[in-house]
């Protein structure tokens, strides 16, 4: 069955002068609406307008032009059923063949930082899902192009039989709902903001593929990456690679955790990740410093690791960094000189993510994660404090260079997997205890990686201590300040503890689990 008639109505016109061209040339007869109908016609390609098919105008500013049964008809009929094909001759109707059309961008208008309510509204397209969606139902006679990457196959199958092959209609088909889909997850999406429900009955999101991935965590498990459409710049999601072979599944979960933790900081910093948990971080004048603090935190761990910055590399930090075995960087941006040292490399990923918000300026965000037949939600752990907030319990007030470490560890603790126990001082972390069933185990790791650097160190605990036996082995190791939330029914023996050692400790009254 020869293509004959296509119906065209595209926002996006990319190449569609040369496909309709191609179309015309191919002896078919083109269908077209208000701009596409205006631009192929200026081009010279023969268009009959919708009204011509439809015997009735294009009302209301355009909302309705193709909602009409001498569309509908022409998409739907079956081709080999009588009955359908009599009400076809009967009411001096014709067959579309050939649907081609990208809908009212939505999301390019919802992404504009003044868009208005009025201007969202207006640019839900009707008639264009409704097209798509009849012609992709009826994919066993009717073509659907809804992407411009399909035009050169298409044209090529037409050209070579006159029609497209079923395999390949039901290809597009498939396509077509996958995208009609997407469009109105999106708009549902932001009509429940809108109308303050962002955790509603039916939870509908839509990624967008950015690649396919080699494996996933393992070599045995399939995987893609996935990008959410309006993603923030400054994302894992939205960076751009400058050099290096392309990102595993594990690449992408640590440079996010990585990213995640050098967003705390509004001073330059530079955080080192290793299986999605800070092995080194470190705070300086400049990211030079920050980042010989953060190599120094824990040299062993850092090999084979991830290093994020909040700042520009310049080529005496590119020198450093080229030093050792490193999976990904990541910066804002890199100096050319740093650029030419790292690619030098031939495997390291370098990964430039354009200006980085620290934490005071982050919004919440939800977060999806899966479980053995469906999802939890959550709203997004962008929770920061000041030295206003905290609550000092013991004796013992902590000192301005206290207060300053606790603060730091506090920021960096968040993102340590739970049980965490976190060691700083000196604007740099100097143990690290993540993921353990107890919190004096994960306290024991830390001290036992601080070493003799646990000496005048601060203390870090993401949630509140069961008993006291984390603080009796701060004590021990030479720990002078402790941050925690607090809320314990034993918050009185680790008080106790502390200031039986001379320690000071401070409350949050913040919990900040992540499992």
């Amino acid at each position: 069955m020869a293509i004959r008639r296509a119906l065209i109505s595209v926002s996006d016109k990319t190449g569609i002068v040369e496909f309709a061209r191609e179309l015309a040339a191919a002896g078919v007869q083109i269908i077209s609406t208000g701009g596409t109908h205006s631009l192929l016609e200026k081009e010279g390609i023969p268009v009959i307008g919708i009204s011509e098919v439809t015997g009735f105008p294009e009302i209301m500013d355009g909302r309705v032009k193709t909602l009409h049964p001498a569309v509908h008809s022409g998409l739907l009929a079956v081709r080999d059923n009588e009955e359908h094909q009599k009400a076809i001759r009967e009411l001096g109707l014709d067959y579309i063949d050939l649907v081609v059309v990208n809908l009212y961008p939505f999301a390019a208008t919802i992404a504009k930082p003044d868009v208005t309510y009025e201007d969202a509204i207006e640019n839900i397209d009707i008639g264009g899902p409704t097209m798509l969606r009849s012609a992709a139902k009826n994919h066993a006679f009717v073509t659907v192009v809804v992407d411009a990457a399909d035009y050169a196959g298409v044209l090529e199958e037409i050209k070579q039989d006159g029609d497209t092959t079923l395999d390949t209609r039901k290809r597009l088909a498939a396509k077509v709902f996958r995208h009609t889909g997407a469009y109105d997850a999106l708009i549902g999406d932001y009509l429940s903001k809108l109308g303050g429900d962002p955790l509603p009955e039916r939870y509908t999101v839509t990624y967008e593929k950015v690649q396919d991935l080699r494996y996933g965590e393992n070599p045995h498990q399939r995987a893609a990456f996935y990008r959410r459409p309006l993603a923030e710049a400054g994302n894992i999601t939205t960076a751009e690679q400058l050099h290096g072979k392309e990102l595993s599944y594990n690449n992408i979960n640590d440079a996010n955790a990585a990213l995640a933790i050098v967003k705390e900081f509004s001073e330059p910093a530079v955080v080192a990740v290793k299986h999605m948990n800070p092995c080194g971080v470190g705070v300086g004048s400049d990211i030079h410093q920050a980042y010989q603090k953060a190599y120094a935190a824990d040299p062993t761990s850092i090999f084979g690791g991830i290093v994020a910055a909040n700042r520009t590399i310049g080529a005496d930090t590119a020198s450093l960094l080229s030093e050792i075995f490193l999976e990904i960087v990541l910066a804002p941006d890199f100096t050319p000189e740093a650029l030419e040292i790292l690619s030098r490399k031939k495997n390291i990923r370098l990964l430039q993510t354009g200006e980085l918000a620290a934490a005071e300026g982050r919004k919440s965000d939800w977060v999806l994660t899966s479980v053995a037949g469906g999802m939890v939600v959550q709203e997004s752990d962008v929770h920061t404090i000041a030295e206003a907030d905290l609550k000092v319990v013991t004796e013992r007030q902590p000192t301005a260079e206290e207060l300053k470490q606790l603060l730091f560890g506090w920021k960096v603790v968040k993102h340590v997997k739970s049980n965490a126990i976190l060691l700083a001082k000196d604007d740099m972390t100097v143990g690290v205890g993540a993921g353990q069933m107890n919190r004096v185990g994960a306290a024991r790791i830390a001290v036992e990686q601080a070493g003799d650097k646990a000496k005048g160190a601060i203390l870090a605990s993401d949630a509140f201590f069961p008993m006291g036996d984390t603080v009796e082995l701060a004590a021990a190791a030479g720990i002078t300040a402790i941050i925690q939330p607090g809320g314990s029914i034993k918050d009185e023996e680790s008080i106790k503890v502390a200031n039986e050692h001379g320690i000071a400790m401070v409350f949050t009254d913040v919990r900040h689990f992540k499992h």
